[in-house]
Order: structure tokens, then C-alpha cells, then sequence
């Protein structure tokens, strides 16, 4: 039998603290986050049903596909990575096991921690200079367009940054910015949180989920007609939830467009390694700037993000993540400064990662061999994952699925049966919704509804990474597939 949620509790009596519903921060409240939302509670709630009484399901374990956690799934970890992390965190082990590390592992800790006073003390609020040196190198050989590190902020993750930009933009409600439907949601969260207005832009789905600049123009028309200051575009490239990878072409009309309306670009470019169509390569957008006409890109503002979070590292416990400031008013870049003084600097550990992604081991140096095989073996293992995730999604009745040219995740379109629509209104639910906790109940698999994301009116999705083994990947296609048929069977 499925798993049965947990009844709904009495009314509680009205509170006696100080701090209540009533009288706290109404955005707070407004603000929605699906990846970790009602599914993954209702999941971990089941893991711990399981952990108590093994076999009281009819599956062994959660599988969970709602967020880019690669780690969680699969205890996947690029050496060179850690053993320098674990030298400078315990710089004793230079002296006292001389030869359990590789040679270029040892100098690359010599060199950190004779760069900084190591991991236990605040950096420069902006991070490490040794650190954004290297992040600087990295995006001047990856563009071919210098990089000032003065200009690189090291952060949490890439979250932090992305929330720093959109707090200095957003003044009040009339503030508005430009976001993808589909989304991740971070975006929507931190605009209702801090009290902006969204204005959405529809990807099309029918297109490979394109980005077209006459949606664009559409969009924006109608916000300043409703009298919004459209502040800021948003651009997930390539997309989560939805895996597109931009062409060079396309993110020049962007950029054309965004100097045309003054538009400030937000280009979150976190999955930028995990690009698996070699047809559609990844282009920065700072890389494209660069080749415009002087007069447009002198009236083009780019903020732009990445992470150790994915590509091939997939180290999201360690938090690290930078942003660059392409073409940002001196005097804006330093309110960002002091808005990241206030919480001192960033944590060392993720920024040290942040500086090993970006200045790996190389040719002729001995962890190069060792790091070359293990993060190619990575990702040739998520692009064959995707691959079969896709195909088995588009075995499914009603269900129809783009491939994933890039990032961790499928959003398969599903056409639930009217019934099913019915039921879930019974219920007070969303139908994707429904159609995700039945899902879970039935087989552990842990998803994200299409409607936490956004989607085109009518439409239901569904959001999957494709990060669990790929010794499981096969088990997992084949329990959605046997819900899925029971599911449509049921509401038939």
C-alpha cells in the first residue's frame, strides 16, 4: 500500500507570543519556494517512516529528484578537490603525511595559505584576492576578455549574490523584473520577499523552451502599461528548470534588446559545464557583450553567476559560488561592497572551492591525469542519464519531454485527464500538484511540480533531476512509468 500522509491538525488556539501570523512580515509569508516545499516535507516524513519500520512500503528508499544535490544522491568527489581542502583546513598534514597527498596538491595549499591567514580567520568582504585572481584568469581565458578581480564578489553559493543584486534594484512595489517561465525559484522568492513585482516572460516549449526578444518586447509592453519600472531582465542559461542552452545569435538579441530599454541582465550561468549537446555550446553573456558594437555594450549592465554547486564538482554543502560586475556604476558596485561588509565575508572553505574550480590541476602536473578522468566520468555519466531519462519520459502516455541540452533537470509536460483535474479541485490542489504527491506516496520518488516553477496557463509539468546513479536510473524510469499508467488509468 502507499504511504499515507499525515492528518491535518485541530486549530491551534490563538498564539501568546509576541512574534504571530498576524503580525509578522507579510511578504515573508507570500513567499513561496517549491523545491523545498509541501512534496519534500511530505518525502522526508516518508524516509523517516522507512528508517523506523524498514518494509512497511512498498518501495525500500526516497529517491530525491527535487533539487540539484548531486552528493546526496551519489558520493561522487573529484580528489584533487579535497585533498587541498583537507591540507589547508589541517596544514599539519603537510609535515606529517608528506606522502599521502600528490606534490601539486601540497603547493597548491602552500601557495593558499601563504596567500591568506587561513580558513579560521574573515577574508576581504568581497573574498580572497588570491581566490578572485583566480576566478578573474579563469573567465579572461574562458572569454577571451580581460577580468579585473576587483570586480569579482566571492559568495555563498551563487544564491547570495543573485539576492544582493535583486535587493539593490527593488526600491518598492512598482520596481519590477523580467523572469523565464518556467523559473527557478529563488528568483520569485526574493522578488515577493523583498516586496518587488515579477513580470514574466514565457519560454517556448514548442521551440526546444527558446527565448524569443519579441516575448520579450510583449512582456515588457504590457508591464510599463500596467506603470511598472522594469528594472532588470533575467536569463538562466543554461535553463533550470527546462535545460535550453542559448545560441550566440539569441543572447545578442537579448543583449541588443536589454541596452535598448535599459535593462539591467542578470545571467545566472551556474550550469554553464553541463552542456550536453555539442551542437549548442555554452556562450557567456559577458563573451558576447564584448562583441558588440562599442555604443551598445558602453549601455549594457551584466551581472554574472556561478557555483561549485554543479558542472562536475557538485559540492553544494560547501557553499561557493561568485559573481562578476560587467559595466556597474562604480558607485553601485561599492553599496554592493558594503551591503556584503555587513555579514563580514563569505565562508573560506567555499571560497577556496571556488578558486580550485576555477584554477584545476593541469597538464603535466600529478593530480591532472587523476582529475581529467574523474570529472570527464562524471559528466559523461549525467549526459547518458539524461538521455535515458528523457526517452523514458517520452514512452509515457500524455507526457512529452524536450531533451535536457544542459543543467541537472528534465520538465516534462504532463496532459492529466480531466478527471484527475477534477479531483485535485476536490481536493484543493494543483493538479501537477496531486499528480507529484501521488507520485510519492506510491513510489518514493521525490518531484517538483510544474506550477512551482510557472508554466503556460493550461499546462502541467514536472520537474526531475536526473542526478540519482545510474545503476538506479534505470529502477526509477520504470516506477514512474508503472504509476503513471496506473495513474491514467485510475482517472480515465
Amino acid at each position: 500500500m502507499a504511504a499515507s500522509s499525515a492528518p491535518a491538525s485541530a486549530s491551534a488556539a490563538p498564539s501568546s507570543k509576541i512574534m504571530r501570523m498576524d503580525n509578522i512580515n507579510e511578504n515573508l509569508k507570500r513567499m513561496e519556494y517549491a523545491v523545498r516545499g509541501r512534496l519534500v516535507q511530505r518525502a522526508e516524513e516518508i524516509a523517516a517512516q522507512l528508517a523506523a519500520s524498514p518494509g512497511s512500503l512498498p518501495f525500500d528508499e526516497v529517491t530525491f529528484c527535487n533539487i540539484g544535490n548531486p552528493q546526496a544522491l551519489e558520493k561522487v568527489r573529484v580528489t584533487f578537490v579535497r585533498q587541498v581542502l583537507a591540507l589547508v583546513t589541517y596544514p599539519e598534514l603537510l609535515d606529517t603525511a608528506p606522502t599521502a597527498f600528490p606534490e601539486d596538491a601540497r603547493a597548491r595549499a602552500r601557495e593558499i595559505l601563504a596567500s591568506s591567514h587561513g580558513v579560521g580567520a574573515y577574508t576581504h568582504s568581497k573574498g580572497m584576492p588570491y581566490v578572485r585572481k583566480c576566478v578573474a584568469d579563469f573567465i579572461a581565458a574562458r572569454d577571451g576578455v580581460p577580468s579585473d578581480p576587483n570586480n569579482i564578489f566571492v559568495t555563498d553559493g551563487a544564491s547570495p549574490g543573485i539576492v544582493s543584486v535583486l535587493k539593490t534594484l527593488v526600491r518598492d512595489s512598482n520596481d519590477a523584473i523580467m523572469l523565464p517561465v518556467p523559473q527557478y525559484p529563488l528568483y520569485s522568492a526574493t522578488i515577493t520577499a523583498i516586496g518587488g513585482t515579477r513580470v514574466d516572460y514565457l519560454l517556448d516549449e514548442a521551440n526546444d523552451w527558446g527565448l524569443s526578444v519579441e516575448t520579450l518586447a510583449r512582456s515588457l509592453s504590457s508591464a510599463r502599461g500596467r506603470g511598472l519600472e522594469v528594472r532588470a531582465l533575467v536569463v538562466i542559461n543554461p535553463g533550470n528548470p527546462t535545460g535550453q542552452c542559448l545560441s550566440e545569435s539569441n543572447i545578442r538579441e537579448i543583449l541588443e534588446f536589454c541596452a535598448r530599454e535599459r535593462l539591467v541582465v542578470l545571467s545566472d550561468e551556474v550550469y554553464q559545464v553541463n552542456v550536453y549537446d555539442p551542437a549548442r555550446p555554452f556562450h557567456s553573456f559577458k563573451k558576447v557583450r564584448a562583441s558588440l558594437p562599442a555604443e551598445t555594450a558602453a549601455r549594457t549592465e551584466l551581472f554574472s553567476f556561478h557555483s561549485v554547486s554543479k558542472g562536475v564538482l557538485g559540492e553544494c554543502g560547501l557553499r561557493g559560488g561568485y559573481m562578476e560586475l560587467t559595466n556597474i556604476d562604480d558607485a553601485v558596485a561599492e553599496q554592493l561592497y558594503k551591503n556584503a561588509s555587513v555579514s563580514l565575508c563569505s565562508n573560506t572553505i567555499g571560497q577556496l572551492a571556488v578558486g580550485l574550480m576555477c584554477k584545476p590541476p593541469v597538464a603535466g602536473e600529478p593530480s591532472f591525469q587523476l582529475y581529467r578522468e574523474e570529472t570527464h566520468r562524471q559528466f559523461t555519466s549525467l549526459q547518458r542519464r539524461a538521455k535515458a531519462l528523457v526517452a523514458g519520459l517520452n514512452r509515457l502516455e500524455g507526457v512529452s519531454c524536450n531533451d535536457a541540452q544542459g543543467a541537472m533537470y528534465c520538465f516534462p509536460k504532463v496532459t492529466l485527464p480531466p478527471n484527475a483535474i477534477a479531483r485535485a479541485a476536490e481536493l484543493g490542489l494543483v493538479p501537477d500538484t496531486m499528480y507529484c504527491l501521488e507520485l510519492l506516496e506510491n513510489t518514493g520518488v521525490c518531484v517538483v511540480p510544474g506550477s512551482g516553477f510557472g508554466q503556460a496557463d493550461g499546462t502541467w509539468h514536472f520537474r526531475t533531476t536526473f542526478l540519482p546513479p545510474e545503476s538506479k536510473m534505470e529502477s526509477v524510469v520504470e516506477r514512474m512509468a508503472a504509476f503513471h499508467a496506473d495513474f491514467m488509468r485510475r482517472y480515465k
